[in-house]
């Protein structure tokens, strides 16, 4: 079988394009005023031509419509995700957009290209009878056929649904079954064997397209991407354009599930209206320019069954003409560097555990280099975060600070490959304190994102011209938030309207009711103070909320981070304290990742054996330290957290007991969900703080009661 490259370059045709455009202002609110009840008596008049009459602000059915939240602040008029593409094929057709590597050398199809292929993909769906509304999954790594595959699906009248790729089969089947699948389309062999299990309990599933690996065992309806895409060479262009013609902006097109801590996974539907105005105005906010200014080039690594990714590599990428490289397979164990080397990205985005992954590798190096460079590495990071933090008040500091980054810190964000990177990204959870000033001390300011799934990903984002040290920066233009039952301290429930919010649950209508409030508003859950100037602070989450057996409320995330924060050696903290006298933690260790699993190992990091030699312990071990409590790294830790004690609001705050468990979170081990990997699910908190998950879906377990 030819490989992909060779497939995708043989399916060439041509298009046209029209333009549409718009403008946004931004707004917050501060109390829970209730502005909805000016915007909804206009939202009827302003839906615009085009778009299909609906009664209500959501639905839960795949074919349902509703009404837009267009208000005079935003005008834009709604478009679908065709007319998106076909806009930006008239300015940016002759453009390089996708770039995979094949056989050590970079393939690229120009926008031109991938429009053809996209719609040769939908005729081909066509073909196998897909139906309005019914879904096509896609389990795989992401490549060009990813890409094209959700763009032929939408074209086609389809819903397109990513499934994770540490998915379970039956964790497939929930998903496929959910959203009636018509056709799968996965990676290779291990995903296709996990779809074999559970074919015949898919009445809707009508085949099955494989798009890297070759097929080592004939199936009926089972083909190769070269075979897919030549199945629709008989359906017209005008059969596919009726389709085109037919789909309105307010109707569902991308099904996102978020694995939240309880209950079956959610399918967050999002409508083109929701795609197409997110792409346009909240990847402006955050600095993102279009191809006439400069062409953005990206790496796409993180999962693009994760609104973060797919908003930002994907649609983000048709709307501005980037030029998108696809990483290997293997980015997060260890690759990834190699690609941004090589591509020199304009931007990137990482969520948190990226950046402390890149951070932990960096302090591992410099731990393990010479005096002299110790020295004049921690001599440059001073500089450039005291410049950062605070500005130099000096010339002579401030070429003290430049000439520091010319010798030190230029060839370190070289070696990371980021010497062209202008953007820099953290969203999907929070960022905390220690990452984001290491990477101050690089000269490097990550701009946070803030949003849900279910908010199309950002709603509130930072950027080159709108930056404040631990905010997650303002609504983008058209969006608005408010703070819903604001405590004496001004953190109230963070609440959201906007064109960036979803339709509704699919096939939940009880929970999507739960989720919106009579005026249109979106409740996130998440607690979150506004400043002065409108910057939004994520300071909690409702649910995370402890309340002691004192009546005492405790939030557990500053408490967790202050703990992290003061012991280098602790991969993850988590207080336990509902409906108990005193509060305790579970303490896990930083290990060595196991590069094909990505499960934590016994092997201590460089970052915490330097921990352990600085306490006066030799351990070079998880099981060593946990076996015989190790005297020295036990007392370390225990002065670290009388320290974090210290600075306790009040002595219900303080920690009075804690455990170090013999093994780190991961996804094989039960405490952590698959989209943890890239950071959760924009929601923040509900995995990194593991509070919900742990308490809420495995009970007690013998550590909890080792501290009662």
């Amino acid at each position: 079988m030819p490989d992909s490259g060779e497939t995708l370059t043989k399916q060439l045709q041509t298009g046209n394009a029209r333009n549409v455009s718009g403008s946004c202002e931004n707004g917050t609110f501060t109390d829970a005023q209730p502005v909805c009840r000016e915007l909804l008596p206009h939202l009827d008049e302003t839906q615009g031509e085009g778009i299909e009459p609906a009664e209500s602000l959501w639905t839960s059915f795949a074919d349902g419509r509703v009404r837009l939240r267009i208000d005079n602040s935003c005008p834009q008029t709604p478009i679908t995700v065709h007319q998106m593409f076909k806009e930006s094929l008239e300015k940016y057709g002759s453009l390089n957009a996708l770039a995979s590597k094949k056989n050590g050398k970079w393939e690229k199809i120009t926008f031109s290209e991938y429009y053809c292929l996209s719609r040769k993909a939908a005729k081909s769906f066509l073909k196998l009878g897909l139906e309005r509304f019914h879904s096509v999954a896609i389990l795989g790594f992401n490549s060009p056929e990813w890409f094209i595959s959700a763009v032929g699906a939408i074209f086609a009248g389809g819903i397109v649904t990513g499934i994770y790729t540490t998915n379970s089969p039956e964790a497939c089947h929930y998903i496929a079954h959910d959203s009636k699948t018509d056709i799968m389309v996965v990676e290779n062999q291990k995903q296709l064997d996990k779809i074999m299990q559970i074919w015949n309990r898919l009445p809707h599933l009508k085949a099955v397209v494989l798009y890297k690996d070759s097929i080592a065992e004939r199936h009926p309806n089972l083909y190769t991407m070269e075979e897919f895409l030549e199945l629709g060479d008989d359906v017209s262009d005008s059969t596919l354009d009726d389709i085109i013609n037919s789909q309105k902006p307010n109707q569902c097109c991308v099904l996102i599930y978020t694995s939240g801590t309880t209950g079956k996974p959610k399918g967050a539907m999002l409508s083109h209206d929701n795609i197409t105005w997110t792409s346009a105005h909240c990847s402006r906010a955050g600095g993102m320019q279009p191809a006439e200014v400069q062409q953005e080039s990206i790496v796409s690594y993180l999962p693009l069954s994760h609104i973060a990714a797919q908003i930002y590599d994907l649609w983000t990428g048709i709307k501005w003409g980037e030029q998108v490289y696809f990483a290997e397979p293997d980015a997060l164990k260890g690759s990834l560097i190699n690609t941004l080397k090589e591509v020199q990205p304009t931007s990137h985005m990482g969520v948190p555990r990226v950046w402390e992954k890149i951070m932990e590798k960096l302090k591992d190096a410099s731990a393990q280099s010479g005096f002299m460079k110790k020295k004049m590495l921690s001599w440059a990071m001073s500089l450039s975060l005291e410049k950062n933090l605070n500005g130099s008040n000096s010339d002579l500091k401030q070429l003290w600070t430049r000439l520091a980054d010319y010798l030190v810190l230029a060839k370190i964000r070289s070696a990371l490959g980021l010497s062209s990177c202008q953007k820099h990204f953290s969203g999907a959870a929070p960022l905390n304190t220690e990452t984001l000033y290491f990477f101050l001390g690089l000269n490097i300011t990550l701009y946070e994102a803030y949003g849900m799934s279910e908010t199309t990903g950002p709603h509130c984002l930072s950027g080159p011209y709108i930056y404040r040290q631990h905010s997650c920066g303002k609504p983008a233009s058209g969006c608005r938030v408010k703070l819903a039952d604001k405590d004496t301290e001004g953190n109230g429930e963070i609440c959201f309207w906007g064109r960036t919010v979803f339709m509704g649950y699919l096939n939940m209508e009880d929970r999507t009711k739960e989720v919106f409030d009579e005026e249109g508003w979106l409740h996130s859950g998440d607690l979150g103070k506004l400043d002065k100037d409108g910057f939004l602070y994520v300071t909690g989450r409702i649910k995370d909320l402890i309340i002691t057996a004192g009546g005492e409320n405790v939030p557990p995330i500053p408490i967790e981070d202050a703990v992290k924060k003061e012991l280098p050696i602790v991969s993850n903290a988590m207080v336990i304290g509902d409906k108990k006298k005193f509060l305790s933690m579970f303490l896990t260790l930083k290990s060595v990742l196991d590069p094909d699993t990505s499960d934590p190992t016994d092997i201590l990091t460089e970052q915490a054996r330097d921990f352990c030699q600085r306490s006066g312990s030799k351990a070079t071990k998880v099981s060593e330290i946990v076996a015989t409590r190790d005297q020295a790294t036990y007392r370390a830790i225990q002065e670290g957290i009388d320290r974090v004690n210290s600075t306790a609001t009040n002595r219900v705050h303080c920690i009075q007991k804690w455990i170090v468990l013999p093994r780190d979170f991961s996804i094989s081990g039960g405490e952590l969900a698959p989209s943890c990997l890239c950071g959760c699910n924009l929601t923040y908190h509900t995995c990194f703080s593991l509070s919900a998950f742990i308490c809420a879906e495995r009970g007690p377990c013998s550590s909890q009661q080792a501290l009662q």
